[in-house]
C-alpha cells in the first residue's frame, strides 16, 4: 500500500465542514443500531466493503477506539496522521473528522461507545483521555490490550446471562488502561478543540444531567452563556441536526433501554423520563419510531 500517496491526498484541501458526512456508524445515517451503548466489530468487517478506505466523516455522539492488531494502517484524525505498522490504539473523539486506509491483511477491532456511556466513564475516572485524538503504540502492553479486545468482541456477539455487566466491566478495564497511559504521556502536545466543538461538548454533558427535565433550547443556551440561535447553528454545523433533534434522540435512547432492559410499566417509563402524561410519552415515542412503546417492547 502506498502510504505516501494516501498521506498526500489527506493533505489536500479539506472539504467544507458542511460537506463532511455525520454518521452513527460509517455509512449509516439511521439511528444508533442497538439499544446497547456499545458497538464492536472487526476492522475488515466494514472496511472491506469500502475497498479498505474509510473516507472523511465524523460522529456527533460517540467515541471510537480503533485497535490495530496487525497489518498496516494510515489513521488521520483532524490534522494528526499516524502510519501504523505495529499494534496500536487510536482514540477518535466525538466530532473529530477522521479518515482511515488499511492494508488488505489488516486485523483488529473498532469499538464505538455512545456518548452517555462516555460521560459516565469520564466522570467515574475523572479522565479526559477519550476527548483527545491520539494514537498509542502498545509495545509491552500489546498482549494485554489484545486480550481485552478479544474478550469484548466475544462477549458482544454472544448474548449470555450477565452480558451487559461483563461488557461494561471489560470496557471499564480498557478505559482505565487508556487513562493511565494518557497520564503517562501527558507531557506530549495534545490536540485542542475549536470553540464551537467545546460548546457542543458542554451541551452534550449538560444534556446528560437535564434530559429528564425537558429543558428547552433556550434554557440550555442560557446555561452555556450563548444564544439559542448560536446553539442551534453549531449543532447543525457539527452534527447536521438541530438541538431539538439531539435532545429528542437522547430521550428516545433512554426510553428504548428502559423498555428493553427493565420491567418498568410504560407509565413508569413515562414518569421516569419527565413526561406529565403517559399519552404524551406514547405520542413522542410513536412519532420517533413508528411504533407504540408497547409494540416496541413486544418485538424485543
Amino acid at each position: 500500500m502506498d502510504f505516501s500517496r494516501v498521506q498526500e491526498a489527506c493533505r489536500m484541501s479539506r472539504p467544507a465542514i458542511t460537506a463532511i458526512p455525520v454518521f452513527k456508524l460509517y455509512g449509516e445515517t439511521t439511528a444508533w443500531p442497538t439499544p446497547d451503548l456499545i458497538h464492536c466489530e472487526s476492522i475488515p468487517e466494514r472496511s472491506k466493503m469500502h475497498e479498505w478506505e474509510i473516507k472523511p466523516h465524523r460522529h456527533s455522539d460517540l467515541v471510537q477506539l480503533l485497535y490495530v492488531q496487525s497489518g498496516k494502517a494510515m489513521l488521520k484524525v483532524e490534522d494528526r496522521v499516524s502510519e501504523v505498522e505495529t499494534p496500536s490504539l487510536q482514540v477518535v473523539p466525538a466530532l473529530s473528522v477522521h479518515t482511515f486506509r488499511f492494508s488488505e491483511d489488516i486485523q483488529g477491532h473498532i469499538l464505538s461507545l455512545a456518548k452517555p456511556l462516555v460521560e459516565q466513564l469520564e466522570t467515574t475516572l475523572d479522565s479526559s483521555a477519550m476527548r483527545t485524538a491520539r494514537c498509542y503504540e502498545l509495545g509491552a502492553d500489546s498482549h494485554y490490550v489484545d486480550t481485552l479486545f478479544s474478550a469484548i468482541a466475544r462477549e458482544y456477539r454472544q448474548p449470555k446471562a450477565g452480558r451487559d455487566l461483563m461488557l461494561h466491566s471489560l470496557i471499564n478495564v480498557l478505559v482505565v488502561w487508556l487513562s493511565r497511559r494518557n497520564s503517562e504521556d501527558a507531557g506530549e502536545q495534545v490536540q485542542t478543540m475549536d470553540r464551537g466543538r467545546e460548546h457542543l461538548q458542554v451541551f452534550m454533558h449538560q444534556l446528560e444531567t437535564s434530559f429528564r427535565e425537558h429543558w428547552s433550547i433556550e434554557q440550555h443556551a442560557q446555561a452555556m452563556g450563548i444564544s439559542a440561535a448560536h446553539l442551534n447553528a453549531l449543532c447543525r454545523r457539527l452534527c447536521d441536526q438541530s438541538a431539538l433533534q439531539i435532545i429528542s434522540q437522547r430521550l428516545l435512547l433512554e426510553a428504548k433501554r428502559n423498555l428493553i432492559y427493565t420491567t418498568m410499566t410504560i407509565n413508569q417509563v413515562s414518569d421516569s423520563l419527565g413526561f406529565s402524561e403517559p399519552a404524551y410519552f406514547s405520542r413522542f415515542f410513536k412519532r420517533a419510531t413508528g411504533q407504540s412503546p408497547r409494540e416496541f417492547r413486544q418485538q424485543k
